[in-house]
């Protein structure tokens, strides 16, 4: 505040600045002091741009400038008024600022002291803010103002904000009165006479009524409306008017207007429209806020009420929402609406309404409220390496935040700093985890971090921010010390304590990785590990080895060395002689050679002594040599030498044995100087190197002699020497196989390997030994690469071109011969390069062998279609995958086929040496596994076209104790033309087809004639087993009339019924296989299991039907109960059968060697799977055969009493019925079947086995249901029982000697013939005692 006795001066100066010059003004000498006053305490800045004036370039600017000038005298202050309004506008500025003209200078306010205070007031058309009049002590008795006016004086300056402002603008008031006179719809319409009647006569009192008003400046009628006729209308001021004075107005005019319209005194109503001060706190709004919604009206009342549009409700006071309304001042009403922790329930329009007398005080507010929206970071890794990382969240709003609090929440506690950046409405927190915050145990762990933003009044929101915390991992590798001799093994064990990584590899001190078949990693719960194993360690191990632990981009490493001794391996040890035969009291030099020149120290070891060696050097060979003198050993005798290489870490090894012979002298024959001696017939190898022949200065030459002491000559019985350029391509590869660079050096010998086997062509022609050694080399190769581009495939491809030409045929023979594994070793080795080779759609052609590929795009796949064709062996191939088996491969799997046309006079025959190839051998692989069915169809061109069944089959490495063979599982022959053979495999390999021309042509006359009988057989059978059903089921109640019968019909029941099932599904199978219908594996399965399960039940029936007949004849006097016999047959008769044929099928299923290879019947070559119905079966047999004669040794026994002489062509006559029922119930006939077991069993067995068994059912129809005597009466009874009874009472005549089966009986008669019996005989005789009569009673119970 001034000082009390200072009076000061405020005006206001308008210019047009346009130039950067200083503005100065000279009031002359009468102003003492002047002074730019800077309000640094103002709201605006005291310079204040208020409009653009275009008078020059650059753009004039019009600002308003607030001078405030105090006088230490009174006196002065009106002299300055009078000289200030004397100036003429505009003043043009000084010649030092021509661009700066005063457009006006104009006293606003004045402040004089009055007594101790200060009095400002505003002078004429200047008025204080509303708000200063609000919140200031108002000067009493100055203001001369009422109620609801702005003020004008105050007491003191304002500490803050302007000085008096220009008076506002117009001040509406809407008015409506009612006239009580009827409306008319002229009304309505602004243009008829009667409005524009009423409009005047109205407008004209009004102006007389309330021109009495403060500021009144016009008055207009805007219109009417029904009720009565109510006239609205506005009169327009410079301020408002006290309620006195308006009802004074408002009488006035009802005095001016004309009687005839009977206005109504007491309907005058009034609203200001822009007198009351809406505001809304805060001006955006959050959900959660607490909003503040204040109507200010200079109108001394409290009569204030809120409503809020959209609802139609007038707004009370609630838990929610709060209304307060007071006077300021006496003269201010302020109604605050206060709601409380807002949503968006209370969006909308809010009217604050103030009611005084006849005036209505009214104003309206949207209300928008939004939520608060956050942009936080997405989820986030943290490594605990103590570096920063920030967590980010902002709002989409930009608003001033109270503050930004962030909280967390999880198993571990890592605080940060938090930062907050007012200018974007970003907050900011910043983490510096280490170690000792999230140790190893808490890896992984994920805490959720929320920043939550709070406004100024109240509004809260969160956004959770997930943090994964990742220690960093801490390695540890053991042993400590690693010194090891080449030839030794070695691990080094790397332990992380953290089980959380993406890649966990080793690698060499150069950087380049280890091949991932020397180490394993594990992961644990808490720790992972890594183990470097190397089973055979050469000098290329010898250096630095680095555990690299990687996750995300976070590396840890620990590094081992390894110290790897010189040693040479035993494989590398050359000994001469490998076997020498030495005479008595002679001696021989022998030696061990190595290709290197290091200090061993070398000793030859002879049983239990040693001999130092003398060192020798040839070249790059390096020999250690020792005189062996036989005096030292007793003769004859065999010596083992040994020769004992030690390094300098004193590890030893011992090379291959020499085995010395000491033989008598005079038993030698054969004698040379480099093979030394030899006995008649005696077997000797020599390694080639040691031999005089020609070698590389590079490289010696490798394999061995073989030679036999023929007469007096050694001469050479196996040549497997190897030429010098493949034998040291040979080392090379069994050094890599070793090394921990392998697939970097793969390439380049490849390279090498196709180079040096078109060099060694000759040799490859003419000896085995360089043949074998390249097919190891590519063996070897062939288990290193994880993957092989084009240029590597086509030096594999080159190399095999060579070996597979048709000069080689004469040498693949020999290997043969010799029986060597070549064949399928090398298409082994093909297979593993085509699996990982990656090529798109390339092509490799050859003379000897053609590769083709594909690559499987994502989406729907082509079908993989390749042809082959080989002019010079006139045979072609084609293989085909459709594309829908092809959608089930992973996206840029690679299908590759390799076609073999020489292949196939070198692959061995079949398993039995049978059936020989005699087409294309086509590889086909793919790149990655397969996990669903998978089938392929091949073309191959038929050789063959009138001789022989082709057989569609894959070559199986498993087979023949791995070392392969031809296979047919999987695969069957789906169409055979005059040109071609057609193949559908379900698996992929190499296939081929197999020729038999020793099977019989499928229109041989035996084929036929087999086939005939077994068809006709079957369905001889099948009827006449339903005829026993039918028959059993028409003569059951006649037949089961004591225990012992019941039995034997349950049993002659069942073995009908189980045959004729297994009857039935025999035919299914067999038409499934003689049609060649594609073989659907379950029902394939499941028609085998049924075969299987049913006629064992019919042997087991068999078997029960014995074991009762025994128990009949045998235990007499021992009774058991029927159901106890019914559980036990049943048991028997389904149970065994049902056992064995589960057991069969869960042991051989799973490994899909349940069935044969083409049919559905139990297999025989892979599991012998035929021996679970084979050996129950003759078991049965067997058993039965014994219960045979059993049970006629029981009826052959005589009686107490019987005479033999007269019993004998009786019992003989039991004895041949005996058998001749027995054999086919019981089932002997299927003992013929043992002999075609076996391969190669005569033709006369099989017609046997297949009559007998095909005929089966109507043997058991005769013999065990027709033959029966009960069944025949009932029979007869049924049908035809008066002619039966005339012949049962001739029969019965006779008396009990009456046999059983005479001759008046067609039927008996004709099966009595069967046995070569035309007469009758007695069965039993009137002289069997009653005990004889019991027992043969009990049998023919059993049997009849």
């Amino acid at each position: 505040m001034k000082s009390p006795r200072r009076t000061t001066l405020y005006f206001v100066i308008i210019v047009i600045y346009s130039s950067q010059a200083t503005l100065s003004l000279n009031l002359e000498s009468i102003v003492y002091h002047s002074l730019l006053h800077e309000h640094e305490l103002m709201e605006e800045d005291p310079v204040r741009p208020k409009r653009a004036v275009a008078v020059s370039n650059p753009a004039a600017q019009e600002f308003t400038v607030d001078v405030e000038i105090s006088f230490e005298n009174a006196s002065f202050l009106e002299p300055v008024k009078a000289y200030l309004n004397n100036l003429s506008f505009p003043i043009q500025g000084n010649d030092t600022d021509l661009a700066t003209d005063i457009l006006s200078i104009e006293v606003s306010t004045v402040c004089r002291p009055n007594g101790n205070e200060i009095w400002c007031s505003c002078e004429t058309g200047y008025e204080w803010p509303q708000e200063r009049c609000l919140h200031n002590l108002t000067c009493q008795g100055h203001n001369g103002s009422s109620a609801g006016r702005h003020c004008h004086c105050l007491k003191g300056l304002p500490p803050k904000g302007h000085f008096c402002q220009l008076q506002g603008a117009d001040v509406i008031l809407r008015m409506s009165v009612r006239l009580n006179v009827g409306f008319q719809e002229d009304l309505r319409n602004s243009s008829s006479a009667l409005y524009k009647s009423y409009k005047t006569d109205l407008e004209t009192a009004f102006w007389k009524g309330y021109s009495i008003l403060p500021g009144f400046k016009l008055v207009t009628v805007t219109g009417f409306r029904p009720g009565s006729v109510v006239v609205t209308y506005e009169i327009t001021t410079t301020t408002t008017a006290s309620p006195a004075l308006m009802h004074k107005a408002n009488e006035k005019v009802t005095q001016n207007l004309n009687q005839t319209y009977k206005v109504d005194n007491n309907s005058f109503q009034g609203t200001y429209s822009n007198e009351t001060k809406f505001s809304i706190t805060p001006e955006i709004i959050f959900e959660g806020d607490t909003v503040t919604l204040m109507c200010e009206n200079e109108v001394f009342s409290t009569n204030v009420s809120w409503m809020h549009v959209e609802t139609g409700l007038d707004i009370q006071n609630s838990t929610e929402v709060s209304i307060y309304t007071s006077m300021l001042n006496n003269m201010t009403s302020v109604s605050r609406l206060i709601i409380h922790n807002i949503t968006r329930v209370y969006m909308g329009e809010y009217i604050c309404k103030l009611t005084l007398d006849i005036f209505e005080y009214a104003s309206r507010r949207k209300l928008e409220v939004i939520p608060i929206q956050i942009l936080a970071s997405e989820a986030v890794e943290v490594m605990c390496d103590n570096n920063p990382v920030s967590l980010n969240c902002c709002s989409e709003v930009n608003v001033n935040w109270s503050q930004i609090e962030w909280k967390q929440e999880g198993s571990i506690s890592i605080p940060g700093n938090a930062e907050i950046d007012t200018d974007s409405g970003c907050g900011r927190y910043t983490l510096m985890a280490n170690g000792t915050q999230c140790p190893s145990g808490s890896s992984g762990t994920t805490v959720v971090y929320t920043c939550e933003f709070i406004s100024a009044h109240g509004a809260r929101g969160r956004e959770d921010i997930e943090v994964t915390f990742i220690s960093v991992a801490k390695l540890n590798i053991t042993p400590d010390l690693i010194s090891v001799s080449e030839g030794q093994s070695f691990f080094i064990k790397c332990v992380s304590d953290m089980s959380n990584y993406d890649e966990m590899y080793w690698n060499t001190s150069a950087g380049a990785k280890i091949y991932k078949r020397f180490y394993t990693t594990r992961r644990y719960s808490d720790r992972a590990e890594s183990v470097l194993t190397v089973k055979t360690s050469t000098r290329e191990w010898n250096g630095t080895y680095h555990c690299v632990f990687r996750y995300k981009n976070l590396y840890r490493v620990m590094a081992k060395d390894v110290i790897v001794y010189p040693l040479p391996l035993e494989s590398n040890i050359m000994v001469d002689p490998v076997e020498a035969a030495i005479p008595c009291r002679s001696s021989r030099h022998i030696r061990c050679c190595i290709e290197e020149d290091s200090d061993y120290k070398v000793i030859f070891q002879v049983g239990s002594s040693s001999f130092p060696a003398v060192k020798e050097v040839d070249e790059k060979q390096v020999c250690y040599k020792h005189h062996f003198t036989a005096d030292s050993v007793s003769c004859p005798e065999n010596v083992d030498v040994f020769c004992h290489f030690t390094n300098a870490a004193n590890n030893s090894v011992q090379s291959p044995s020499m085995k010395l012979n000491l033989v008598p002298g005079e038993s030698i024959t054969c004698q040379d100087p480099i093979l030394g001696v030899g006995e008649p017939g005696k077997v000797t190898q020599k390694l080639c190197q040691f031999l005089n022949i020609t070698r590389s200065r590079e490289s010696p030459i490798g394999g061995m002699i073989t030679y036999r002491c023929v007469g007096s000559q050694w001469q050479i019985e196996r040549n497997d020497c190897i030429s010098a350029p493949i034998n040291a391509l040979l080392q090379l590869a069994k050094a890599l196989v070793k090394s921990p660079i392998q697939d970097e050096k793969l390439p380049s010998y490849l390279g090498n390997l196709s180079i040096s086997t078109k060099q060694a062509k000759l040799e490859v022609d003419l000896f085995s030994g360089t043949l074998g050694a390249i097919i190891n080399i590519l063996d070897l190769f062939s288990t290193v690469p994880t993957q092989v581009n084009s240029e590597m495939m086509t030096h594999v491809l080159s190399t095999v071109n060579i070996i597979l030409g048709k000069s080689a045929l004469n040498t693949w023979k020999m290997s043969q011969q010799q029986k060597t594994n070549y064949s399928s070793q090398l298409l082994d080795s093909v297979e593993r390069f085509s699996r990982v080779l990656r090529a798109e759609d390339s092509t490799i052609s050859q003379p000897n062998v053609q590769m083709k590929s594909m690559v499987i795009k994502p989406g729907h796949p082509q079908s993989y279609r390749q042809s082959f064709v080989f002019l010079d062996s006139d045979l072609w191939g084609n293989v085909t995958i459709n594309g829908c088996q092809l959608e089930h491969l992973q996206p840029d799997s690679f299908v590759v086929t390799v076609a073999f046309p020489t292949l196939k006079t070198i692959l061995d025959r079949d398993v039995l040496g049978e059936n020989f190839a005699n087409s294309l051998v086509m590889t086909t692989t793919v790149s990655r596994s397969i996990t669903t069915p998978f089938r392929i169809l091949m073309t191959f061109k038929n050789s063959h076209p009138l001789g022989g069944m082709p057989q569609c089959v894959f070559w199986n490495f498993n087979l023949a104790n791995h070392t392969g063979g031809w296979d047919g599982s999987g695969c069957y022959v789906k169409e055979v033309t005059e040109d071609s053979v057609s193949c559908s495999c379900e698996h992929l390999t190499s296939f081929s087809i197999l020729m038999s021309p020793d099977s019989p042509d499928p229109d041989s006359l035996l084929k036929i004639l087999l086939d005939i009988i077994s068809y006709i057989g079957l369905c001889f059978s099948i009827l006449s087993l339903a005829a026993c059903l039918v028959v059993e089921a028409v003569v059951w109640k006649a037949v089961t009339k004591n225990r012992t019968s019941t039995m034997r019909h349950i049993c002659i029941v069942n073995i009908t019924a189980s045959l004729l099932v297994a009857d039935v599904w025999f035919i299914v199978a067999a038409a499934i296989h003689d049609h060649r219908f594609p073989l659907n594996e379950t029902a394939c399965v499941a028609a085998t299991f049924f075969i299987h399960f049913f006629y064992l039940s019919v042997f087991f029936w068999m078997l029960t039907l014995g074991l009762m007949l025994f128990y009949r004849l045998v235990f007499i006097l021992h009774d058991t109960s029927k159901s106890i016999q019914r559980t036990i047959a049943f048991s028997l008769g389904y149970g065994c059968p049902l056992v064995i044929s589960v057991i069969t099928v869960g042991a051989t299923q799973p490994r899909e060697v349940y069935m044969r290879k083409n049919a559905c019947w139990l297999n025989w070559e892979d599991t012998k799977a035929l021996l679970a119905f084979v050996i129950p079966a003759l078991i049965i047999v067997v058993v039965n055969m014994t219960i045979t004669v059993v049970v006629i040794t029981k009826i052959l026994r005589p009686s107490i009493g019987d005479k033999p002489s007269k019993q004998e062509k009786s019992s003989l006559f039991q004895v041949t019925k005996s058998i001749g029922v027995l054999t086919p119930l019981l089932g002997l006939t299927w003992g013929f079947g043992l002999a075609t077991v076996f391969q190669g069993s005569n033709a006369v067995f099989h017609i046997v086995f297949t009559l007998l068994n095909a005929f089966q059912g109507l043997f058991i129809l005769l013999f065990g249901c027709l033959w029966d005597q009960k069944v025949q009466e009932a029979l007869l009874n049924k049908y035809s029982r008066s002619k039966w009874s005339s012949q049962h009472s001739k029969s019965t005549s006779i008396g009990s000697s009456t046999p059983v089966f005479s001759m008046s009986s067609p039927i008996s008669r004709r099966f009595n013939n069967l046995f070569g019996k035309t007469g009758t005989y007695n069965v039993s005789t009137p002289e069997t005692t009653s005990s004889s009569l019991e027992n043969t009673s009990s049998a023919y119970s059993l049997l009849n």
